[in-house]
């Protein structure tokens, strides 16, 4: 009986012991920070703008920089990255992804810390305006970004190639527009996205020749006598075409 006693308190004593060892052993180890930044796209009126505001801390205290925060012990990188974009813009459920990670040693000078940038797109009616102004944040034009803290100008190049890279494959745009819309409308947000003109009659063919716009009754007459018609996107259309291996490119 003693024996086995024994051996189970050795038993305990060495679990109890390597749980020690185990705690002691994540002390030993550097600290890190992990953060995530969102490069937050919105469209409003022919233009491209990015959402940023000025930094109420140091370092670069008053410096323009990206939204973002440090991710919390119970978050993942994604929720880190919605309470964001919620805490801003009141916005939930917007098309956002995952960018890439930024990790270079001396990327922030405060203390050693890993970044993931998210990029998101907005439609620029629908965010929650006291919202934004209430955490001095600001919409910039695309090309006339103010200068931007730490690698936030990286992030946002990084940002803008990939859009453009999913916006010839994807109709990735209609993420940006009202639910509904005219096609000189859509063709103005491929040209900021690209930053280049194209011809009217080109892109009108190449998009309705992909079937997954619906046309409405309703003319926009705000910027010809004549109107222009609204379309709204099929979803529907869109994912059965998907199935099939459908390319979308503009």
């Amino acid at each position: 009986m003693f024996k086995v006693g024994l051996a189970t308190f050795e038993n305990t004593t060495k679990r109890i012991n390597s749980i020690i060892m185990g705690k002691d052993s994540y002390s030993l180890h550097d600290k890190i920070y992990v953060a995530t930044d969102c490069i937050i796209f919105g469209f409003d009126d022919g233009v491209l703008k990015l959402l940023v505001f000025k930094r109420t801390i140091e370092p670069h205290k008053g410096i323009f920089s990206l939204i973002g925060s440090f991710v919390k012990l119970n978050e993942s990188i994604k929720t880190a990255a919605e309470r964001v974009l919620e805490e801003i813009t009141g916005l939930k459920n917007v098309f956002m992804e995952e960018l890439k990670t930024y990790n270079a040693v001396d990327r922030d000078p405060g203390y050693r810390c890993i970044s993931i940038g998210q990029y998101a797109l907005i439609k620029i009616n629908d965010y929650d305006k006291d919202l934004v102004e209430k955490h001095n944040a600001i919409w910039y034009p695309f090309d006339e970004l103010p200068e931007l803290v730490l690698d936030h100008s990286q992030m946002v190049i990084d940002a803008l190639t990939r859009l453009r890279s999913k916006a010839r494959y994807q109709p990735i745009g209609f993420e940006l527009l009202p639910t509904k819309f005219t096609l000189p409308q859509l063709q103005s947000l491929y040209e900021a996205i690209y930053q280049k003109k194209m011809d009217s009659r080109n892109f009108r063919k190449k998009v309705l020749s992909f079937g997954v716009l619906i046309k409405l009754e309703e003319k926009d007459k705000l910027n010809s006598k004549k109107g222009a018609f609204f379309y709204k996107f099929d979803h529907e259309k869109y994912e059965e075409l998907v199935t099939r291996g459908i390319n979308f490119e503009v």
